[in-house]
């Protein structure tokens, strides 16, 4: 535990799907999360609560991880509300099939700048207050969009290029971030089951064909990379650094 008896937990894209899944998992007495939304009030709040009701503290905020000065000010309010940081998780982003061909500047923008962007300069921001605090830790959420490329997979070629940004960039830090003892890592998810009622790359059919190629034979679910985002962030993860952690179904 840190100051208070907490530890605190900074998760981006927090709403719904694979953040409010990390925030449940991670929830409990002696854990105060900040829970983080670009716009999802609703979704958030109803987070926050789940994490309450495990025993721990949550706070929401809201903001577009786009904007340049956002991820300071997370931390800021991390730090100020609850005494400190301890663990970063970097989830928010969105999936964006449009072909190569058809991404323009503003286009391409809108994928790297909250997640390739935002991922920088949330680490950039929270490695100051991580620093000295027991078990401090940083976990991005990737994709396996940045992994498979192959002709009966649809590419995400904008979503692709900012999380395989983000990955050079967790095995970057967790060069600069060891001598403090800092662990940085990172999740990749393959296909994940969405929120009922959330948007969705696939129709029905699409997502058949896609799970008849996942040897596992069904899609993941946010619990299953909230579980592997749960190790990295824990006191136990202490020994790994610069990873990537597939959670796939054995998706090649």
């Amino acid at each position: 535990m840190t100051d208070h008896g907490r530890r605190v937990v900074l998760v981006t894209g927090a709403a719904s799907g694979i953040g409010a899944a990390c925030c449940r998992r991670l929830a409990g007495p002696g854990i105060a999360i900040l829970v983080h939304t670009r716009k999802n009030e609703d979704g958030a709040g109803r987070v926050a609560e789940a994490v309450r009701a495990a025993g721990g503290e949550a706070v929401v905020m809201l903001g577009d991880m786009a904007d340049p000065a956002l991820p300071a000010a997370l931390v800021a309010q991390a730090a100020a509300r609850f005494g400190g940081l301890d663990v970063v998780v970097a989830n928010a982003g969105f999936a964006d099939k449009t072909p190569t061909r058809d991404l323009d500047d503003p286009r391409m923008a809108a994928s790297l700048d909250p997640i390739l962007w935002g991922f920088l300069r949330l680490a950039r921001a929270a490695l100051p207050a991580l620093r000295g605090r027991p078990a401090p830790r940083i976990v991005a959420v990737s994709s396996f969009v940045a992994h498979v490329f192959r002709t009966d997979v649809a590419t995400f070629p904008a979503s692709a290029a900012a999380k395989a940004g983000v990955e050079a960039l967790v095995r970057a830090l967790s060069i600069e971030a060891a001598p403090d003892g800092i662990t940085v890592n990172a999740v990749a998810p393959g296909f994940t089951r969405k929120d009922p009622g959330t948007h969705a790359a696939y129709s029905a059919a699409q997502w058949e064909a896609v799970v008849a190629r996942i040897p596992l034979g069904r899609l993941g679910l946010p619990e299953d990379v909230a579980e592997a985002v749960a190790y990295l962030a824990s006191p136990a993860a202490g020994y790994v650094t610069g990873q990537v952690l597939h959670v796939n179904g054995g998706l090649g």
